[in-house]
């Protein structure tokens, strides 16, 4: 076991420089210096780079992330606002059609907001705030081979940095290298048993083409229009007109096994007109289309169960997406990996960094975020066929259930839709969904009927075509 310097701070290497890579080594200059080791080349501003192949797709920040983000880094939400980005009020800037098929009536008495721009836009900005912090150094162009250590504790990682091959020694290495972390492979070469792990697969495809906002839509605050797919009617198909900056609009168009978007040009319009509402493709039709089309089929639900093992290395813990990885429809990738990364500041403002056990206190917390966002996530595409190869429990049933009955009375009720937003932003735990807030209302019944349509007004419309 390596010694810690008693007059030195300690040092931490963090794997990955992607969002939740920075948002760890921000997190972590409060108790140590950091080093953050990343394979690709990072780009100077917002542009693509190789290693976050989805950054073409329609990406939002829930509420609970923005308010973590802003606790993380304070400041950073205006930041992006002054670069483009927009903080829109949810329901109030979004024409929504629930998974059960009901439009939510766009009330503006709750206070939720999502982030809303590109995913270029969004890395630059942190990139910007993170990288120019005195305590961190980065590493480009690294690919990290494995980690160094033992069972009992981790001291650093071996790298191939061009033609050479080194190990790099800290106290403590982080994993925030995302989706496809290999770290259930380094613990067993370190001789620590198989880490738990479980898929629900839906199946989804995704399709998304950038357009130039149509008409006069980029001066009026454009809504998003989010229609989701109904997992009782499978293929579930759905579709997303995300405005972002520079007067563009990000359309990402989704369908599981037997009703998945290509990348054909030409067939992306109509895909989106046959959906189970046509008002995506509505739009579309007056709006000029930018480049082709990018797809994906990277959209499982993947988690690993490292807070059970009986046995976890001091020096080393997994955050983010290394964790678990959920289908993008949901948005909640980029919240979770800010509240995973609350939840280790939070550890080590009690507990020293090099102590035995603070490593696996560190990774119990950080399952806390990932359960909450796994657990809507599954509870939703576990129903569509051969997601998984576990039926529905009877209490997962009475709960996707439950759920449908709360979307169907938070569309019509703002009290309800209150408690919704708090547990679909990842505010607040699922149980705010058994609050009086909740079921008065429901057991009272709507407020209002439901919307025939999407309720976007004429005005808007008008927008898109003048």
């Amino acid at each position: 076991m390596p010694e810690v310097s008693i007059t030195g701070r300690p040092t931490v290497i963090v794997i990955g420089a992607g969002a939740t890579g920075l948002f760890a080594a921000a997190a972590l200059t409060e108790f140590a210096d950091v080093t953050i080791v990343e394979r690709d080349r990072l780009p100077e501003g917002p542009e693509p780079r190789r290693g976050v192949p989805q950054a073409r797709h329609a990406h939002l920040i829930w509420s609970g992330g923005v308010l973590a983000f802003n606790e993380l880094l304070p400041g950073i939400v205006d930041d992006v606002v002054a670069q483009g980005g927009r903080l829109i009020h949810i329901m109030g800037d979004m024409v929504s059609r629930a998974p059960n098929e009901i439009w939510f009536r766009r009330f503006l008495a709750t206070h939720h907001r999502n982030l809303v721009c590109s995913r270029d836009l969004l890395d630059s900005a942190l990139r910007d705030r993170v990288l120019a912090h005195e305590r961190i150094t980065t590493c480009q162009d690294t690919t990290v081979l494995g980690l160094q250590g033992d069972a009992d504790r981790v001291t650093g990682i071996r790298v191939r940095s061009g033609d050479d091959e080194v190990t790099m020694t800290a106290d403590f290495v982080i994993d925030a290298s995302g989706r496809g972390s290999r770290t259930p492979q380094w613990l067993e070469n370190l001789g620590l048993p198989q880490v738990s792990e479980r898929e629900v697969n839906a199946g989804v495809a995704y399709a998304t083409r950038l357009f130039q906002a149509p008409g006069r839509s980029a001066e009026s605050a454009f809504p998003i229009v989010n229609v989701q797919a109904n997992p009782a009617k499978a293929p579930g198909q759905g579709g997303i007109i995300l405005p972002i900056e520079g007067n563009r609009w990000i359309v990402t168009l989704s369908g599981t096994r037997g009703g998945e978007p290509t990348n054909d040009p030409d067939a992306f319009i109509d895909f989106a007109l046959g959906l189970g509402d046509p008002i995506i493709g509505e739009l579309l039709k007056t709006a000029e289309p930018l480049g082709s089309v990018a797809t994906t089929r990277s959209t499982a639900n993947r988690r690993r169960y490292y807070e059970k093992s009986k046995r976890w290395p001091d020096g080393f813990a997994v955050l983010g997406d290394a964790i678990a990885g959920y289908n993008p429809v949901y948005g909640h990738g980029l919240t979770v990996a800010a509240q995973c990364t609350l939840a280790l500041r939070n550890v080590l403002r009690t507990a020293r960094l090099t102590d035995p056990g603070t490593a696996q206190h560190i990774q119990r917390a950080a399952a806390r975020p990932v359960s909450a966002a796994w657990d809507l996530a599954v509870g939703q595409d576990a129903f569509y066929p051969a997601a998984t190869d576990k039926r529905p429990t009877a209490v997962e049933r009475f709960l996707a259930r439950y759920v449908d009955r709360a979307v169907e009375t938070g569309a019509g009720n703002p009290r309800a839709l209150g408690a919704l937003l708090d547990v679909m932003s990842l505010e607040k735990p699922p149980t705010r969904l058994f609050s009086p807030d909740m079921l008065i209302p429901m057991l009272l019944g709507p407020r209002r009927p439901r919307l025939p349509g999407a309720p976007l007004t004429d005005s808007e419309r008008k927008t898109t075509i003048t």
